[in-house]
């Protein structure tokens, strides 16, 4: 599956989104621990291995290298999975690279998903993500629409914004 999804700094959005006909479909809190296999860094050559943990479930998710500086559009596979997934990952070598945790308030607008983030340690932030290659000019548009500069948008993942922060 293809994720295709920018990323930016915001204010509380909520009000507006609704005004734009978003309706809510969730509201969920997050932890992401992020791996690196004991032979190379992810980060080196733009992988992403994650587990994350949503109200009591757990996700193991693989994101391949980014195709598009613009944006985020890489290849993303997401399998449902058991807490002892982390066990498993650590008893093979990998290593726990950072930990992520964030409240997300889920929307749906125009065949796109948008996620306010409450970010710990950094801030608010909109997500707007899409699945298909052809909407990417649609999640500029609503940027703009929500009245944020594209120029504020980044490709930057919460693991590098909260590295650089530090």
């Amino acid at each position: 599956m293809l994720e295709v999804e920018i990323k930016a700094p915001c204010k509380d959005l909520e009000e507006r989104l609704v005004e734009l006909g978003a309706k809510k479909v969730g509201a969920e809190k997050h932890e992401d621990i992020y791996f690196n296999p004991p032979h190379r860094d992810f980060r080196e050559s733009d992988k992403v291995l994650r587990v994350r943990r949503v109200d009591g479930r757990y996700f193991l998710t693989y994101k391949g290298p980014r195709i598009d500086s613009e944006m985020k559009i890489r290849e993303e596979i997401e399998i449902p999975t058991e807490l002892e997934i982390i066990e498993i990952l650590r008893s093979l070598g990998f290593k726990d690279t950072a930990i992520v945790r964030k409240r997300r308030k889920i929307f749906r607008l125009k065949n796109l998903i948008v996620n306010l983030d409450r970010v710990e340690n950094l801030g608010n932030f909109i997500e707007i993500e899409s699945r298909h290659y052809r909407e990417r000019d649609k999640l500029f548009e609503l940027l703009e629409e929500l009245g944020i500069d594209r120029e504020k948008s980044t490709t930057k993942s919460y693991v590098k914004l909260l590295e650089e922060k530090r």
